[in-house]
């Protein structure tokens, strides 16, 4: 059995994507450890079928953090076992990468964003410039790639040369039988915001719409850099009633809520490379749930949404305009019938089972690189 250690730079507890990686490799003979990091609030027991490692660090921020993790990562793999190392996005990369030359093990790299282009390092010149270094010279030597849109895909090709895969951030296709969602039992009308709090989420706008929103309540699942700030805001304009934080729920107890919403958002800012070429895990799981969306303006998650037909992009950004359009979509039983066909279309059509074949193959290719010439 060929071993995979799959290394993160969070905790494992939420991250979706991983999750669904190990599964599906798991699934298909590979044997799955996945490397994260424990934090002081972090769940001690996951119960996942795959192996899980996680590191205490001496840092937990800014530039030490990111080179003990990766000091840490390069000897703990040093002396592994497994034949191929995958690398989750550019803050692990190094030591993954440095281990794989040393060792001579395969290694493969998830790109989950343009690192480099996250809002949180707009304003900080100095640090970008060092991410941009080490991306500029650790992509082009990355044999197997894959990342979550094609501008990813397409700006790696265009900057290095370099072939990503593309293997979508899609949910595991659900039935009609997964559907008793926490709220759906209230009967209550629920707005849902799922993932990080944090800059450039469109969270402040969020909220400040729901001044004018009609008979729903919005929930907001996740935590981040900004949720004492969000919190402030909320009870400044006596919101309290209206709003509700959930915190950080385990991918186990996510679905309950995610299934029992009437309405998904996802309002990222324009705020660099990396949300305008974000196609977020949170859109794909509104569609599994089969609820309708509101999303930014930006190419990709447009690109879904306009050809699925499956609900509203906001061009305006006033808190005004998106109460607006919230209060429509809940309201209308023809909008919502509409949605409803166009949904279960798309929840059929953009769903993990078709997206991990493409993995697979990848990982056999990285495990046996004349497999294709022999099987096709």
């Amino acid at each position: 059995m060929i071993k995979v250690v799959s290394v993160v730079s969070n905790d494992i507890v939420t991250d979706n994507r991983v999750h669904k990686i190990a599964l599906s490799l798991e699934a298909n003979g590979y044997e799955v450890t996945v490397i994260g990091r424990r934090f002081k609030k972090t769940e001690k027991i996951l119960d996942r079928k795959y192996r899980i490692r996680r590191f205490r660090l001496l840092f937990n921020k800014g530039p030490l953090f990111y080179l003990n993790l990766n000091i840490r990562l390069f000897f703990y793999l040093l002396f592994n076992d497994s034949r191929i190392i995958l690398s989750n996005d550019l803050d692990t990369l190094l030591g993954c990468f440095l281990a794989s030359r040393i060792r001579k093990r395969q290694l493969v790299f998830d790109s989950h964003e343009l690192f480099p282009e996250v809002p949180e390092l707009v304003h900080r010149p100095l640090v970008r410039k060092i991410w941009r270094v080490l991306e500029k010279n650790l992509v082009p030597k990355i044999s197997y790639g894959f990342t979550v849109s094609p501008s990813i895909a397409e700006f790696y090709l265009k900057e290095y040369g370099v072939e990503f895969e593309l293997i979508r951030n899609l949910g595991n296709f659900r039935f009609d039988n997964e559907f008793e969602g926490i709220n759906k039992k209230n009967k209550q009308k629920i707005i849902l915001y799922q993932g990080a709090l944090n800059l450039g989420r469109g969270l402040e706008l969020l909220i400040e719409s729901m001044q004018f929103v009609e008979g729903a309540k919005l929930q907001i699942i996740g935590s981040g850099d900004i949720t004492a700030h969000l919190n402030k805001l909320v009870k400044n304009l006596q919101l309290t009633d209206r709003i509700e934080f959930i915190g950080r729920l385990p991918l186990e107890k996510l679905w309950n809520y995610t299934a029992g919403a009437n309405l998904g958002i996802s309002l990222e800012e324009d705020l660099g490379l990396n949300y305008q070429y974000a196609l977020p895990n949170k859109l794909f799981d509104y569609i599994q749930a089969r609820i309708p969306v509101i999303i930014s303006d930006l190419p990709e998650m447009t690109r879904i949404v306009e050809k699925y037909k499956i609900g509203e992009i906001l061009t305006e950004r006033s808190p005004q305009k998106l109460a607006s359009m919230i209060n429509t979509m809940l309201e209308s039983k023809i909008v919502r019938k509409k949605y409803a066909t166009n949904l279960e279309l798309a929840a059929r059509e953009l769903c993990w089972e078709k997206e991990e074949d493409k993995l697979i193959k990848m990982f056999k290719r990285a495990s046996d690189p004349t497999w294709e010439d022999t099987y096709g």
